[in-house]
C-alpha cells in the first residue's frame, strides 16, 4: 500500500519585502513520519510551518497538505498546531479554553483525556493569564490535540518547561505519534530533536541543507571523540591516518578519529597510566554544527532510509 503524502512542497518561495524566508524548497512528508525542523533563527522553519497551516501564502511554487490547498477547512480539522505565540485570551479558564476548542471539531478528544495528556490536573479553574509559562505551554499543547489531529505541528513546544515537564512532554508526543499521525516539530533543542525525530530537516538561509535520519547525519561526520588526561607526546598521532583532528591543552588531550578502537589501544600503550579516558560517538549536535559552519561541504545532504 502506498504511503499517504501529507505535505508536498514543490519549489516554494516566500519573502517578506526584501527579506527572503524560503527559496525553491521542495520536499514531501509522508504519513507517520516524525520530522524535526532545525536551524538558526530566521532560517525559515516557522515560515514553512505557517505556510502549511495556511496562515501565509507562497509567493511561488506549489504546496499541498493532504492533497489540498493549505488553510482548507477539511485540512484544519485534521491538523493540530502549537505555535510560539498562541494569542488566546488570558481571562478564560483552562476548562473554558478546552470546551471552546473542542467545539471546532466533529470528534474531539474528551476534556478528561486532554487534561491527562497535558498534565493539567488541578489547573482547570485557573485563568490562562494566571498560569506559569510552562503551564501555558501545557495548555497550548492540549489545545493542539483537541481534534485528535492526523497532522501535529509543534513550534518550540518545550520552551519554559522545566526538565521534568520537558521529559513528560516528550513521552506524551512519543506515544501520540503513530503510523497514522504525522509530526512536524520545530526546535532549537537538539536533545528534543533526537528524542522525537526520525527525520531531520536542517534549514539555513531559507533552504533545506540536510534531510536525513539522526543516525545518517551522525555518520556523515564519521568521527568519534577520544579524550583523556595524559602527558603523551601528541606528535605520534599526527602520523595516524585515523586521527582527523587533535586538541591538546595542558595535559588534556582530545582526538577526533574515524575509527576509535585502534587509536584507544595506541593511546593506552603509550600511556597506561592516563586518567579520565572517555570515548564519545559523534552526536547530532556535531553534525548540526558542521553543516552550519562556513567550511561545510558544498551541496545538500539528503538520505532516504
Amino acid at each position: 500500500m502506498n504511503e499517504e503524502i501529507v505535505v508536498e512542497a514543490s519549489n516554494i518561495a516566500k519573502s517578506y519585502k526584501d527579506v527572503t524566508a524560503l527559496t525553491d524548497l521542495s520536499l514531501q512528508v509522508s504519513q507517520g513520519q516524525r520530522c524535526v525542523l532545525l536551524g538558526p533563527n530566521g532560517a525559515g522553519k516557522s515560515t514553512f510551518l505557517n505556510l502549511i497551516l495556511g496562515v501565509l501564502k507562497v509567493d511561488r511554487g506549489s504546496l499541498s497538505v493532504f492533497g489540498k490547498t493549505p488553510g482548507h477547512i477539511s485540512i484544519r480539522r485534521l491538523t493540530g498546531a502549537m505555535l510560539q505565540i498562541s494569542g488566546i485570551p488570558s481571562t478564560l479558564k483552562v476548562q473554558e479554553h478546552l470546551k471552546l476548542f473542542r467545539t471546532y471539531y466533529h470528534q474531539p478528544l474528551s476534556t478528561d483525556e486532554l487534561v491527562r495528556i497535558a498534565r493539567l490536573e488541578g489547573l482547570e479553574r485557573r485563568t490562562f493569564g494566571s498560569l506559569s509559562g510552562g503551564q501555558q505551554q501545557r495548555l497550548n499543547f492540549a489545545l493542539a490535540l483537541c481534534g485528535n489531529p492526523k497532522l501535529l505541528i509543534l513550534d518550540e513546544p518545550s520552551t519554559s518547561h522545566d526538565v521534568e515537564a520537558r521529559m513528560a512532554l516528550w513521552d506524551e508526543v512519543d506515544q501520540l505519534v503513530s503510523t497514522e499521525r504525522t509530526l512536524l516539530l520545530a526546535t532549537h533543542n537538539l536533545q528534543e530533536a533526537e528524542r522525537l525525530g526520525d527525520r531531520i530537516l536542517i534549514f539555513h538561509d531559507g533552504r533545506v541543507i540536510a534531510d536525513a535520519s539522526p543516525a545518517k547525519l551522525r555518520s556523515m561526520i564519521g568521527t568519534t571523540e577520544i579524550s583523556a588526561q595524559t602527558n603523551v607526546n601528541v606528535d605520534v598521532f599526527e602520523r595516524n591516518h585515523q586521527v582527523k583532528r587533535i586538541e591538546h591543552v595542558n595535559n588534556h588531550l582530545r582526538l577526533y578519529v574515524s575509527e576509535a578502537e585502534s587509536t584507544v589501544r595506541q593511546l593506552l600503550q603509550l600511556d597506561p597510566n592516563l586518567k579520565n579516558l572517555a570515548v564519545k560517538p559523534a552526536s547530532l549536535q556535531d553534525a548540526y554544527l558542521h553543516l552550519l559552519s562556513p567550511a561545510r561541504f558544498d551541496g545538500d545532504y539528503r538520505a532516504s532510509d
